[in-house]
C-alpha cells in the first residue's frame, strides 16, 4: 500500500495546478516527497490550506510530467493507493488507477446524512487519538498521507469500528469568504460570470461531479475575506430563497454581453451569522419541514427533468434530420460530380480517337515527294 496526498493552488485561468505531492509506504517511510512547478499564472496561492507561497516555489523545476514519471514507478499492478478525499489528488496528478482506499468513504458519521464527509482531522481525533493539525494551521501534505495510511492501517489490522460521533465542524475561513455560483446554463461562458456579481473576486470553476448534469455547471466567487463575501451577497440583486441545508441563495438574473438575459443561484457558504449550533439546528428544521413535501418535490423534479430529457430529444432529432439533410446534399454534389468526370473521359476518348485518325490519314513527306515526282514525268511525256 502506498499513501499520497497533493496540494494544489488556484490558476488564473481557473484551475488547479499541483505544487507539491507526498507518498509514504506501509512502514511511513516517504517514497516521494517533490515540489512542482505549476507553469501557469497563480491567483491564489491559497495559503492559510496548503502552506505554500510565490517563495516556496521559486527555482522549482520539477514539472508535472516529472512526478507523474515518478509516481507510476511507485505502482505496480498489485499497489494499493490510500489517500483521503483521493480522488482530488488523483485528478491534481492526472493519474487513473484502480485499486483505492479512500478514508472520507471508510468512514462515517454515527448519525447525519451519509453524504456528509468526515474531515481527516476529526478522523485522527476520533480514531486516533491525536489532531493532525491545530484550528487555523495549514495543511502538511506529509503528515496527511501518514495520517491516511495510519487510518487504513487501523481499520485492517485494530479492527476499529468504521464509525465515528457526530461533530459539528467549523466552515474554514476560506470557504466563509466564497459565495458559490451554481445552475449555471452551459451556454454561458466563464468569462461572463464576472458580471453576475457587482464585485471585484476571483473565479474558480468547480470540477463537474459525476451526477451532473451536462447543461449545466458551478463555480466559486472568491473574495479577500468573509465581510467581502457578505457585502457582495448583499449587492445582489434577486429573490431570496434557502437550499435544502438553510443556507440563503438568491435566484439572479444578469446580462450576457450579447444582451441575453441569462439567471443563476448566488449562494453563501454559510447561513447568516448564526453560531455551527444554530446553523445544525436550522438544517435540521428545514430537512424536517421539508419531509412532508419530499414526494410532491420529487415528482416535480422528475416531471422537469422529463421534460427537459425530451427537449434535448427533440433536439437531437432535429440535428439529425438536419445533418440527413446536408449528406444528402453532398451525395447529390458527388454524383454530378462524377457524371462530369466520366463525360470528360468520354471527351479525353473521342479526342484521342480523332487525333489517331488524322495522322492514319496524314501523308509521310518522303511519299509526298516521290508522288509528285511521278506526277510530273508523266506531264513532261
Amino acid at each position: 500500500m502506498l499513501a499520497v496526498d497533493c496540494e494544489m493552488v488556484l490558476c488564473k485561468d481557473g484551475s488547479e495546478a499541483l505544487v507539491r505531492v507526498c507518498v509514504v509506504d506501509q512502514n511511513l517511510e516517504v517514497k516521494l516527497d517533490e515540489l512542482v512547478n505549476p507553469n501557469k499564472e497563480v491567483a491564489d496561492y491559497r495559503t492559510v490550506i496548503t502552506g505554500m507561497s510565490a517563495a516556496d516555489l521559486a527555482g522549482v523545476t520539477c514539472t508535472l510530467a516529472d512526478v507523474q514519471k515518478s509516481f507510476k514507478k511507485l505502482l505496480s499492478d498489485g499497489t494499493i493507493l490510500v489517500g483521503h478525499s483521493l480522488n482530488n489528488d488523483l485528478q491534481a496528478l492526472k493519474i487513473d488507477h484502480i485499486m483505492v482506499i479512500d478514508t472520507a468513504y471508510v468512514f462515517r458519521y454515527s448519525d447525519g446524512p451519509i453524504s456528509r464527509k468526515p474531515s481527516l482531522n476529526n478522523l485522527c481525533k476520533s480514531v486516533l487519538g491525536y489532531e493532525v493539525r491545530k484550528k487555523g494551521s495549514p495543511h502538511n501534505c506529509l503528515d496527511d498521507a501518514c495520517a491516511a495510511m495510519k487510518l487504513v492501517l487501523a481499520k485492517v489490522e485494530r479492527e476499529v469500528g468504521d464509525t465515528i460521533p457526530s461533530v459539528q465542524e467549523d466552515v474554514p475561513d476560506t470557504n466563509m469568504a466564497k459565495l458559490l455560483l451554481h445552475r449555471i446554463p452551459r451556454t454561458v461562458p466563464s468569462v461572463e460570470l464576472q458580471n453576475a456579481i457587482p464585485w471585484n473576486f476571483t473565479l474558480e470553476v468547480k470540477k463537474p461531479s459525476v451526477k451532473a448534469k451536462g447543461d449545466i455547471y458551478s463555480a466559486f466567487a472568491i473574495f479577500k475575506n468573509q465581510q467581502e463575501a457578505h457585502q457582495a451577497y448583499e449587492k445582489v440583486q434577486g429573490s431570496q430563497k434557502e437550499d435544502s441545508s438553510g443556507r440563503p441563495q438568491k435566484l439572479s438574473e444578469f446580462k450576457l454581453s450579447t444582451g441575453i438575459v441569462t439567471d443563476l443561484y448566488v449562494r453563501k457558504m454559510v447561513d447568516n451569522g448564526s453560531s455551527d449550533q444554530t446553523s445544525s439546528k436550522r438544517a435540521l428544521k428545514v430537512e424536517e419541514s421539508t419531509g412532508a413535501n419530499k414526494k410532491q418535490k420529487m415528482g416535480e423534479k422528475i416531471e422537469d427533468e422529463t421534460m427537459a430529457d425530451l427537449d434535448h430529444c427533440c433536439d437531437h432529432l432535429k440535428e439529425i434530420e438536419r445533418l440527413k439533410q446536408e449528406q444528402e446534399k453532398l451525395l447529390k454534389q458527388c454524383s454530378d460530380q462524377l457524371k462530369d468526370i466520366e463525360g470528360l473521359k468520354q471527351e479525353i476518348k473521342n479526342r484521342e480517337y480523332e487525333i489517331s485518325m488524322l495522322k492514319k490519314s496524314q501523308v509521310p513527306e518522303g511519299q509526298e515527294k516521290r508522288l509528285y515526282k511521278k506526277k510530273d514525268k508523266k506531264k513532261r511525256k
